[in-house]
């Protein structure tokens, strides 16, 4: 079945469980500016799908987990449908972070579409899946911080490729380092790999022969790897920020209880 991601089976035991899901998104192109301009309101029905595909993915991930627990391994039809959602999650998050021009498709089935994911079906360790939630922790916090800080600034990246007609190559490289991480978080946690999500600041050079897409590999200038950790920073200051809000907010209406107490 063809559902717009690679899925390979891995013989042998030699360095599987450290294969990373792969991302493949075609390098920077020209984008119709009226779809820059519109990009997040044509995606609002993609927005929806994948809502609703979430909310299904979250049980079947459950049933999953139980499965992995007793086999080592998710059931063939639980990957499939799993690896499915991450791939249309992945093509929408690439449209909406403007990586490509090209309208994400209401299908499980992309094989056409520019940007693809490979997960390979790979044993996993009972005890990691026991202890899954706590583990994904500290991967769930970057992403949520690169996330964060993304989209903090995404208006900049947004009047830049409505400016240019294009996404400039720091951009792209650092969104998609964050999309791919994200990906990969999320592979982690659907339990589709064993492999914890690594690689942020992008991968080792290879020849040319072995180049795949812009993301295969993902290489990282040094613009591309400031924009990253100037993500990181941001999302950690929005977060800092609104905890002092929230605890000012909690102490004003402490006191404002105190005050109001009546007297005899």
């Amino acid at each position: 079945m063809t559902t717009g991601w690679v899925q390979r089976e891995v013989s042998g035991s030699g360095g599987a469980g450290e294969w990373l899901p792969v991302l493949d998104v075609p390098l920077p192109g020209r984008q119709r500016r009226w779809t820059v301009l519109l990009r997040w309101l044509l995606l609002l029905p993609q927005f929806v799908v994948y809502a609703v595909l979430s909310v299904v993915a979250f049980f079947v991930t459950i049933v999953g987990w139980f499965a992995a627990l007793f086999m080592g391994r998710l059931p063939d039809g639980i990957f499939r449908f799993l690896g499915s959602v991450l791939a249309y999650a992945t093509r929408v998050n690439a449209s909406a972070t403007l990586l490509v021009d090209r309208y994400p498709p209401f299908s499980f089935s992309a094989p056409h579409y520019p940007v693809q994911i490979e997960v390979r079906p790979t044993p996993l360790n009972r005890l990691a899946v026991l202890f899954r939630l706590i583990l994904m922790i500290p991967a769930a916090i970057v992403s949520g911080l690169l996330q964060s800080g993304w989209y903090a600034i995404s208006w900049v990246f947004w009047l830049i490729a409505l400016i240019l007609g294009r996404l400039p190559g720091p951009l792209y490289a650092a969104t998609a380092a964050v999309a791919r991480y994200s990906m990969r978080l999320d592979a982690y946690a659907y339990l589709l790999t064993p492999a914890y999500p690594k690689r942020l600041f992008g991968d080792e050079p290879v020849p040319p022969e072995d180049v795949r897409s812009g993301t295969r590999p993902l290489l990282l200038d040094t613009a591309a790897t400031v924009l990253i950790v100037l993500f990181l920073l941001l999302g950690l200051a929005g977060h800092v920020v609104n905890t002092t809000v929230d605890y000012g907010s909690d102490d004003d209406h402490d006191s404002a209880a105190g005050v109001a107490v009546p007297r005899e």
